[in-house]
């Protein structure tokens, strides 16, 4: 059994909670443990089978226990937002603990225009949301100069749908496109459940959801 150390996860029912419960439905594959902010919601998810720590990403001590508690065979995936100037650092800080605990893997969600896909965003998105790319570009730099073995996925527009079974990786060709929060969950579950992490970033559309279908 593997053990998924997940960070992002929130009632919101965003792509950090879909991969979470796309994991507890293989029981026997999975045990899961889960930082989160909110002791009622842990609470629910501890009915669910879930190891949880309550705290915040930034914290030392609550990143720590949860590393601890998954223990160094666990494989992290992060889907944080965060507030400006708290995505980068708690990044690092998740990123710095889960070497300090031995554990080998872990695979982060950013975004289109990360790291060298910068260039692709427009103006008008490089104003809108460009601090919070750029920090995320920070946290995908942190991880790959780390000893972990890694994966980055940069998803296209997330919208709501279900999972479609047609989301795809790109490795290094400018695409652009839409994926459901549910369909990335089950690319980043696909991801997780192979051998070992490839140190690779990949853009990840689907190319079936059309723009109309937003």
């Amino acid at each position: 059994m593997k053990t998924l150390l997940l960070f992002g996860v929130s009632p919101k029912m965003g792509t950090g909670y879909q991969v979470l419960q796309l994991a507890l439905q293989q029981p026997l594959q999975w045990r899961c443990v889960a930082l989160v902010r909110d002791a009622d919601f842990a609470r629910q998810l501890s009915q669910q089978g879930v190891a949880t720590v309550v705290g915040d990403a930034t914290d030392e001590f609550s990143v720590k226990k949860a590393c601890e508690l998954a223990g160094n065979h666990a494989v992290i995936v992060s889907t944080l937002g965060g507030s400006a100037g708290a995505h980068y650092l708690a990044q690092r800080l998740i990123i710095d603990t889960a070497e300090h605990c031995g554990i080998k893997q872990m695979l982060l969600v950013t975004s289109l225009g990360c790291g060298d896909s910068w260039a692709t965003m427009s103006a008008r998105a490089k104003k809108a949301f460009g601090h919070s790319v750029r920090e995320k570009s920070l946290a995908e730099v942190w991880l790959q100069t780390s000893t972990l073995n890694y994966e980055i996925l940069r998803p296209g527009g997330l919208v709501n749908g279900a999972v479609t079974g047609t989301g795809k990786c790109f490795y290094q060709q400018e695409i652009h496109g839409y994926i459901h929060r549910a369909e990335l969950a089950n690319v980043i579950m696909q991801r997780i459940s192979a051998a070992a992490l490839d140190n690779c970033v990949y853009t990840v559309v689907d190319p079936g959801l059309l723009t109309a279908d937003k």
